[in-house]
């Protein structure tokens, strides 16, 4: 593990330490940036629903057991561990710790705790050889507040177990800038939310006028006030934020991102002293007014024509409906409430094999470690295909959504998400829709603002037909078939309001497929002057344009580290043969060539699928002289890169996003390509990727693939009341390219083969393949909604055994 010399944060307690009870908004937003990072935001979670045991295991199937051949040395922090580092940290009197219950934003506290994943060169002599397993350390970030410039920054803790050896040193050796610095210029959100309420009560009479809603105080409004994410700089001491009206709905459905509003005004809070903020202007239609007062008077003046309000209604709810009978749009979704086919497990029981301890999964020919982290969800560690290493990490990186509109707030919006996490959001999956009744299902774990969260059965396990053919053949004398069964890894995390759903499938030919697929609600914007930007979706409604780039890393390895990157195209050419009699020919051939150096690693998929780019090992050929290795190849969607290149949004924190894929070498020191703390200043970032690229040499050397996913959104009336999941997805497969002899799914006893003839059939070979039998009882495929648990949250410092349960609220 890379440490420096112990630091002494030295911050004095006298330094502006002032308690801040204001008020604060009733409803936070997708794109609110408090000071500390959102913990888990769900419904209230009392101590009544969770009292009682649970494991990780699903509702009705339980895999066989395994045991891994080594501790999971990925996994997150165990409960009592971030309680040790906590305390701990406490400990540390030169950070002036206040415990985050008690903690305002003039207080120093930590905003979370969590595993610091052990670096790859400490990791393969333990995995791969005889050493001992690398030290296990934690990382905190720590939100200093006491400051009239807060900031962020995070700190290595360790070695784990805590003792009186361990330490809180730089984290700086994981940043690009050489320094976790992060400074944080929404620090009092909270009064920024009243300031903004308070500019709105100033003018109630022409928001009843115009908007028919009271937004004088947050806590008895109808509607909400938020806008741009990150905030403007336009110089380096400069805070600018555009913000807009939202309607809050009444029902159980969050639709308020559907219920944009259209009036818009932006404001100076530069600094931390809110008598120093100030408006400086207003838009209605397309109208800008460089005062409060210019505004009122245009109004008092009858100059401001109305424009469509967007309003609640059934329109934004999930529920059924019944059969739709407008012109155009006529269905009756015929048997509908008829129960449709389902999947079920075979009666011989699981096909796989689960260590529910160490997260470590074996299915057919692959092997594997689960991981979870508050950033980014579910990462895999150690993929194994028939005994050999192929994938050492495959994780998320980063989620880019950025906006485009005609209005500031639309055009001003481009979050990065995991300053938000994916795993604070990675909420309980629900057996019979998420996934199947018979998964094996995991919980998982992440601890924020001094509380461990866990979220029961928030990702699963499960074998299923994939409803066609691996493979299949047939002439006129024989039919020949296999079935093609996959396994998926499933988790789903709910950020703001957009639902991601990943999976990582696995397949009997050896081939690993990544998918994200994205549904829930679309941050809409108002409709006047958006044609160019959007649809006109409903009465005052416009499908708001925006991307969704996702960056995940694969730390590939081909038969070990040293591994080079070959790109294979197929171009057309004209050529003669020797027996083309001089005679040109109009054909294609393929060129064979290497990426070599990390300055050209920056790569687009080309044009027709023409290219192939793959990883081998040229030291690792097969038996015909070609070098073994995985291609790496769309599957669906053609791959995907941010359409704005040069953001002025996001500035150097989408440097991950400019390309559809990347390949660099591997350094502990670069392990992701992006920083959750990054949103914090997007200038300076703490993890700028383009820093990664410094002309070293990719030349059977330990390699690392980046590539993007995500798709190109432009709402239409059919994202209403949400986006499906059928359209907005994109995936990527991961394919054995010249590494195996022969098609591996020949190894697949689910393979049959019927000989006939004009006789009829005359053999049928099923290779001793055992087939479902017996009754199926189709009650139990049937899910309990009522075990249902939702989070499971315990306050860790300062911790109090009758009161161990924390209270959350939901993020929209």
């Amino acid at each position: 593990m890379l440490v420096s010399s112990r630091l002494a944060v030295l911050l004095s307690a006298s330094l502006f330490i002032a308690g801040i009870n204001a008020k604060v908004p009733r409803v936070a937003h997708p794109g609110s940036k408090h000071a500390k990072n959102l913990a888990s935001k769900r419904p209230s979670t009392t101590a009544a629903q969770v009292s009682g045991s649970f494991t990780g295991t699903g509702w009705s199937s339980t895999a066989p057991q395994v045991s891994a051949p080594y501790e999971n040395i990925w996994q997150e922090l165990t409960d009592d561990e971030a309680a040790d580092v906590i305390s701990f940290l406490h400990n540390q009197t030169e950070l002036n710790l206040t415990a985050a219950a008690d903690a305002g934003s003039w207080d120093n506290s930590i905003m979370r705790v969590e595993v610091l994943t052990p670096n790859k060169t400490d990791v393969l002599p333990f995995t791969d050889g005889d050493q001992g397993k690398p030290e296990r350390w934690a990382r905190a970030a720590i939100w200093v507040g006491a400051t009239i410039e807060p900031y962020v920054i995070e700190y290595q803790v360790g070695p784990l177990p805590i003792s009186d050896a361990s330490i809180v040193t730089s984290l700086g050796w994981l940043s690009t800038k050489g320094t976790t610095y992060q400074r944080n210029y929404d620090a009092d959100d909270d009064l920024a939310t009243i300031f903004m309420y308070n500019v709105s009560a100033s003018i109630q009479d022409i928001i009843t006028d115009l908007l028919n809603g009271t937004a004088s105080d947050p806590d008895d409004a109808d509607l909400d006030i938020w806008g741009i994410d990150p905030l403007w700089h336009p110089t380096p001491n400069t805070t600018v934020q555009w913000v807009t009206y939202w309607r809050i709905p009444s029902s159980i459905f969050d639709g308020e991102t559907l219920m944009p509003q259209g009036l818009y005004f932006e404001i100076n809070t530069t600094g931390r002293d809110p008598s120093q903020w100030a408006v400086i202007g207003w838009l209605y239609r397309d109208v800008y007014y460089n005062s409060t007062e210019a505004f009122r008077a245009a109004w008092e003046a009858g100059e401001l024509e109305k424009s469509k309000l967007n309003f609640e209604g059934p329109w934004i709810g999930s529920d059924y409906r019944g059969p739709t009978t407008k012109v155009g749009a006529n269905s009756t979704m015929w048997a509908s409430e008829k129960a449709p086919p389902v999947m079920v497990p075979p009666e011989d029981g699981i096909r796989y094999k689960v260590d529910i301890d160490n997260r470590y999964v074996e299915w057919m020919d692959f092997s594997f470690y689960i991981a979870f982290r508050r950033d980014t969800g579910m990462r895999l560690f150690d993929i194994k295909y028939r005994g050999e290493r192929i994938v050492y990490e495959l994780g998320l990186e980063e989620a880019l959504a950025h906006y485009a509109g005609n209005d500031p707030v639309q055009s001003g919006t481009a979050y990065l998400d995991t300053f938000y996490g994916f795993g604070p959001y990675a909420f309980e999956l629900l057996a019979g829709y998420d996934c199947p009744t018979y998964a094996t299902f995991l919980n998982s774990t992440f601890h924020v603002d001094e509380i461990s969260t866990t979220h029961p059965n928030s990702i699963c396990l499960f074998e299923n037909d994939q409803g066609y053919l691996i493979q299949r053949h047939t002439d006129d004398a024989y039919v020949a078939s296999t079935k093609n069964i996959a396994f998926t890894v499933r988790s789903a995390s709910t950020v703001g309001n957009y639902d991601y759903n990943f999976d990582y499938t696995f397949y009997l030919d050896g081939t690993i497929e990544i998918t994200v697929r994205a549904s829930g609600y679309i941050q809409s914007a108002h409709y006047y002057g958006n044609e160019g930007y959007g649809y006109h979706i409903h009465s005052g409604l416009s499908g708001s344009m925006h991307d969704h780039v996702l960056n995940f890393k694969a730390d590939i390895d081909i038969l070990g580290t040293a591994n080079s990157f070959a790109n294979h195209t197929i171009a057309p050419i004209t050529t003669t043969y020797p027996w083309s009699h001089g005679m040109e020919r109009s054909t294609m051939k393929l060129f064979r060539s290497y990426i070599d150096n990390e300055d050209d690693a920056k790569l687009f998929w080309p044009g027709n699928a023409h290219s192939m780019f793959m990883v081998v090992n040229k030291d690792a050929v097969n038996e015909f002289g070609e070098a073994r290795g995985y291609r790496i190849m769309p599957s669906k969607g053609p791959g995907m890169h941010a359409t704005i290149q040069n953001s002025t949004n996001l500035l150097n924190s989408m440097n991950f996003a400019t390309h559809a894929l990347y390949v660099t070498r591997q350094k502990d020191t670069e392990p992701r390509a992006s920083n959750a703390n990054n949103d914090y200043d997007v200038a300076n970032p703490v993890v700028d990727f383009s820093a990664f690229f410094d002309g070293e040499s990719l030349d059977q050397e330990d390699l690392v693939v980046w590539f993007n996913l995500g798709m190109h959104h432009v709402p239409h009336t059919g994202d209403l009341p949400n986006t499906v999941f059928t359209t907005a997805q994109g995936s990527m497969q991961i394919l054995p390219h010249n590494y195996l002899l022969h098609d591996p799914s020949r190894d697949s006893r689910q393979t049959v083969r019927i000989d006939y003839n004009d006789s009829g059939v005359q053999a049928v070979h099923t290779f001793g393949a055992d087939f479902s039998k017996g009754l199926m009882n189709l009650t139990s495929v049937v899910p309990d909604f009522y075990v249902y648990r939702g989070d499971i949250d315990v306050r860790k410092f300062p911790y109090d055994p009758q009161h161990p349960f924390n209270s959350t609220i939901s993020i929209v």
